[in-house]
């Protein structure tokens, strides 16, 4: 079927699902919801909101649901109610559901005035065009629905508006923390001393953090702006460490004289402020300025994307360590094809199967059955850059939680959880980096990916949750992947992720070569000197799974390992020897930058986890890894370009 084909099939079951039914107290959101997925949003529950509190005079309402990126808000009703007639209210007046989301629109901050309002009661929807205030509004029976359905479009049809904001946030975040690194490390006494480098990368993390959470109130709104502005730039210097110190001290601990600028920080932890050898210059009126006013007062981190957090954070190097580190930024759409066949897709199809189910007991069972699932499951990334795999990871599972979450609490005031009502962790994410800064670029993308989805979880559950102080998180490690032991992390991760370097063999630096001695010992009869560097990642992860065989793992790669000599070399010893299987994988593609350069290599994705039995025929993808004659002209270009996102 063709999509068109596709909604409408949808549709009808939507209908046929929804016909007689809908209580306005207890069956709006999996309605609206249901529908959104009909119009084709994969996670709804991030695309609308419910029961958002709006000030009337001197009481307060609800309002029955939002949407942010199309700016349309709902007014529903139960079945049978009218749509048209007045209702009377709580404070005496009478207004119909129209009257009703106008009211509630005025109270809205200007930003989020709806364009659209739609009134329903489960068998009619009534849409009115807030830039035709005197036009009567449309009507839409739900039985009319599925041939219809064009006429829903708007509450979904963000265009390419949504993409083209975050676009526009990480290029004015990268040049932010751009000209904030250039302008400290003049300041430093010898700017070329590594260990220098190291303190002005870990200080840039850590005011990236601060800019991030007086926007997100993890802190009060601008606290971190009016503490610094209260300072003159020669004690600028003093004011953080001050600060510094005091956020990484429990509030039992802490001077009780301290001021009462300093004494209203929260207790952060986490480590992220933990060092205090850290080395930090003296400001200038300059850079207090551009913290201040660029930093802060130009610019809102809380929409920022923290799967390309680490990307837009990386653009503060120098381009020629960009590109001898061989980093690449990765796109979120790239990182599903990876995690998407590997895992998501299944559990998505697992949890839609719960959701079509009756509300029941046993439905609830199963829903919490599905969170403790996802909630064992782990994760490495054994070159991980700056995280944005295990972000994106993170934050997949954390919607799937919360889309969980909101099926079990549906109307209900009080939920007994049993304890935490959040079970998906970040001590389920591990990864590997030989870079210093990307490993604290990484840890702190998922911090604001926790922060963010903890955020999502409250307005399902109509309660707040704490953030702060921070969980210590050690999942990140410093080092080479190659050179440390797996299974000394967890000796049996449920999934192996990530893009590993893309260096050709002739492009090895000394080191890396002898990377490649190393993982190959045993395997010196095989032509491993013409092998592209990822490669030593595909047979660490294949002998990893010998000890766990549950283990599976996706990996992206340059084409040239599924071509020419590199296919027999490569791919024969894993079949033969360490008894691996192909379970999926895509055949060459650009895989597109978020970075300002928008370098391209071209690759391939393999899925891949261990035989089960002793047969190793090549079934099931094996296509995958041999010569592509309608390829070839794609492989020369893709193997000379050894560009990776990682620093090793």
């Amino acid at each position: 079927m063709n999509n068109q084909q596709n909604g409408q099939h949808a549709a009808r079951e939507f209908v046929s699902f929804w016909s007689g039914k809908g209580y306005e107290k207890g069956q709006t959101q999996p309605f609206w919801l249901s529908l959104l997925r009909v119009l084709g949003v994969e996670r709804p529950e991030t695309f609308i909101e419910f029961e958002d509190k709006a000030h009337i005079d001197s009481a307060h309402g609800f309002i029955d649901g939002y949407i942010p990126a199309t700016h349309v808000l709902v007014e529903q009703k139960s079945i049978g109610k009218s749509l048209r007639a007045g209702i009377q209210q709580s404070d005496g007046s009478v207004l119909n559901p129209f009257q009703q989301a106008k009211r509630y629109a005025v109270d809205l901050p200007y930003s989020r005035r709806p364009r659209w309002v739609v009134t329903c009661n489960f068998s009619e929807f009534l849409l009115y065009d807030m830039e035709r205030p005197n036009a009567e509004p449309e009507s839409l029976l739900l039985e009319d629905l599925p041939e219809q359905l064009h006429r829903l479009r708007f509450l979904v049809d963000t265009g390419s508006a949504t993409i083209r904001r975050e676009e526009e946030i990480s290029k004015r975040a990268g040049d932010v923390v751009g000209l904030i690194y250039d302008a400290l490390l003049k300041q430093y006494r010898d700017p070329t001393n590594p260990q220098s480098l190291k303190s002005l990368n870990e200080l840039c993390v850590r005011l990236v953090f601060l800019l991030y959470a007086e926007d997100s109130d993890v802190f009060s709104h601008l606290q971190f702006h009016d503490y610094l502005k209260g300072y003159a730039a020669k004690d600028a210097r003093r004011a953080l460490i001050d600060l510094f110190k005091v956020l990484d001290t429990p509030l039992s601990q802490r001077d009780p004289y301290l001021g009462d600028d300093l004494a209203a920080f929260p207790y952060v932890n986490g480590g992220l402020f933990a060092n205090e050898n850290i080395e930090i210059p003296q400001f200038t009126d300059d850079i207090l300025e551009l913290i201040l006013r660029k930093g802060s007062e130009d610019f809102d981190w809380k929409d920022i994307s923290p799967t390309i957090f680490g990307s837009v954070f990386e653009s503060t190097l120098n381009p020629e360590t960009r590109r001898t580190g061989g980093m690449h930024y990765t796109s979120v759409a790239n990182i599903h094809k990876v995690i998407d066949p590997l895992f998501l897709d299944d559990l998505k199809s697992e949890l839609s199967d719960i959701r079509s189910e009756q509300p029941s007991k046993l439905r609830t069972v199963r829903l919490r059955a599905f969170i403790d699932k996802i909630a064992s499951l782990t994760f490495i990334d054994p070159a991980c850059g700056s995280g944005n795999f295990l972000t994106e990871t993170y934050i997949s599972l954390r919607r799937l939680e919360n889309e969980a979450l909101a099926l079990i609490v549906g109307n209900q005031a009080v939920i007994d959880f049993g304890g935490d009502m959040v079970r998906v962790s970040l001590s389920q994410f591990h990864g590997i980096e030989i870079n210093d800064f990307a490993c604290r670029v990484a840890q702190t993308a998922l911090w604001i990916a926790e922060n963010q989805m903890l955020r999502e979880t409250e307005r399902i559950a109509h309660r707040n949750l704490e953030f702060l102080p921070l969980k210590s998180y050690d999942g990140i490690i410093e080092g080479n992947a190659l050179k440390i032991d797996w299974a000394a992390l967890s000796p049996n991760f449920s999934y192996i992720i990530g893009n590993p370097p893309f260096i050709g063999h002739q492009y090895r630096s000394r080191e890396q070569a002898a990377d490649m001695d190393d993982i190959y010992a045993d395997w010196k009869d095989t032509n491993y000197g013409k092998l592209d560097y990822v490669c030593a990642w595909y047979k660490k992860a294949a002998e990893y799974m010998a000890a766990s065989p549950e283990t599976r793992a996706a990996l992206v790669s340059t084409n040239s390992i599924t071509q020419g000599e590199q296919v027999a070399a490569m791919w024969e010893p894993l079949f033969s020897r360490v008894n691996i299987q192909i379970d999926f994988a895509h055949r060459t593609f650009r895989w597109d930058s978020e970075s300002n350069s928008k370098a391209h290599v071209h690759c391939v994705i393999v899925g891949f986890s261990r035989n089960a039995t002793d047969e190793t025929d090549g079934t099931d993808g094996t296509d995958a890894t041999q010569p592509q004659s309608h390829e070839s002209h794609e492989s020369h270009e893709s193997h000379e370009s050894h560009e990776s996102h990682e620093s090793h």
